[in-house]
């Protein structure tokens, strides 16, 4: 404090950017003046108190009105996560917390909303790992990946998993390879073109298997889980949480999951790793951002709030049983995983060659 007031001596006049409401790093610069009268020193000390109570007032109050969560496509991991919160911050606050889903363009349209959208603390982001894979798959993201949102907080993390029609006779990677390296033609089929599913199956069959495989692209997971239970597809690569009751049910059999260690929702499915492919290991991740505008006491507030919830054992029940574990934690570690995912998916879409028909 003694340094920010420091600020106040008469050859100093604070000037201060819209950048204050940042999150991360409210700036407050300092620039030579003439000589201003002690009138004007004043003012500008009850200007910074004033500011300083209503940042206070609004994280106290906040939220005063309904928050949107706005997501992805209906059933995906984000949709899956996102409602599981929003049901929780909804009883937390008395306020309703509602999910608004934009499909299509893969995450694109709902990471766009949000970064347009006014910096309140009332319309977040939920996304996910197609968050830092859009960067590198489209042309026109419409939105500055560092400038324009702010990471929040990491909810939750889960593998992607490869799947097999019980009919195929496939019952695992061993068999998926084997088949293709007899010339057998195969298809298997995704989420949609640029999904983390079909980068980490693409990954898997072309750079580490080194086999011809056709990828079937579907509109989402729903369809996609349909067409593999009706074997229009061989093989699938999904997110975990959507397969976790087909995979039990015995609908389809789990050929092995992308995370490092087995996945608790689905014990006997072996990792990529298990079956015998290394060098590759692919957690999906939920989380919530907002606008860059938006007031750092408000960020606080909505990320305390998240992580209170996180901590609660029926909320941990909840996701595991479908396939998620609790990862709630610090803004700058979700920030620092982000720019790390940044780097990965930036290497792998190069060396599939993916792109977005």
């Amino acid at each position: 404090m003694l340094d920010f007031f420091e600020h106040l001596r008469s050859d100093k006049t604070l000037v201060f950017h819209l950048n204050l409401f940042r999150p991360l790093t409210p700036s407050i610069r300092c620039v030579s003046r003439p000589n201003h009268n002690r009138f004007h020193r004043l003012w500008n000390l009850i200007f910074v108190f004033a500011m300083m109570l209503s940042f206070q007032a609004s994280a106290q109050s906040y939220p005063s009105r309904p928050v949107k969560f706005v997501t992805a496509s209906t059933g995906s991991p984000q949709d899956v996560v996102g409602r599981l919160f929003a049901q929780k911050l909804a009883e937390s606050w008395g306020q309703p917390v509602v999910v608004e889903n934009r499909a299509g363009a893969g995450p694109l349209l709902s990471i766009q909303a949000v970064a347009k959208a006014s910096g309140d603390g009332y319309t977040v982001l939920v996304s996910s790992t197609a968050f830092a894979v859009a960067p590198y798959l489209y042309q026109n993201l419409g939105y500055d990946v560092d400038r324009d949102l702010i990471p929040v907080v990491l909810l939750a993390t889960a593998p992607n998993v490869i799947v097999a029609n019980p009919s195929s006779g496939i019952r695992s990677l061993k068999d998926v390879i084997d088949r293709a390296r007899q010339g057998k033609k195969l298809q298997y089929g995704s989420p949609g073109f640029g999904t983390t599913p079909q980068l980490s199956a693409e990954y898997l069959f072309k750079v580490l298997g080194k086999i011809d495989i056709t990828h079937v692209p579907y509109k989402g997971i729903p369809p996609l889980m349909q067409a593999a239970i009706a074997g229009e597809v061989e093989v699938a690569s999904a997110a975990l949480p959507p397969a976790v009751p087909l995979i039990k049910s015995g609908r389809l059999i789990g050929l092995a999951v992308t995370s490092a260690s087995r996945n608790s929702a689905i014990p006997d499915v072996p990792t990529i790793a298990e079956a015998g492919f290394t060098g590759f290991e692919d957690d999906s991740w939920v989380g919530l951002w907002v606008p860059a505008s938006t007031p750092v006491v408000v960020i606080n507030r909505l990320r305390e709030e998240v992580i209170k919830i996180a901590a609660q054992q029926d909320m941990r029940d909840r996701l595991r049983n479908v396939g998620f574990e609790v990862a709630a934690g610090s803004t700058e570690s979700f920030s620092a995983l982000v720019q790390k995912e940044l780097r990965k998916w930036a290497k792998v879409v190069k060396e599939t060659g993916a792109k977005v028909e």
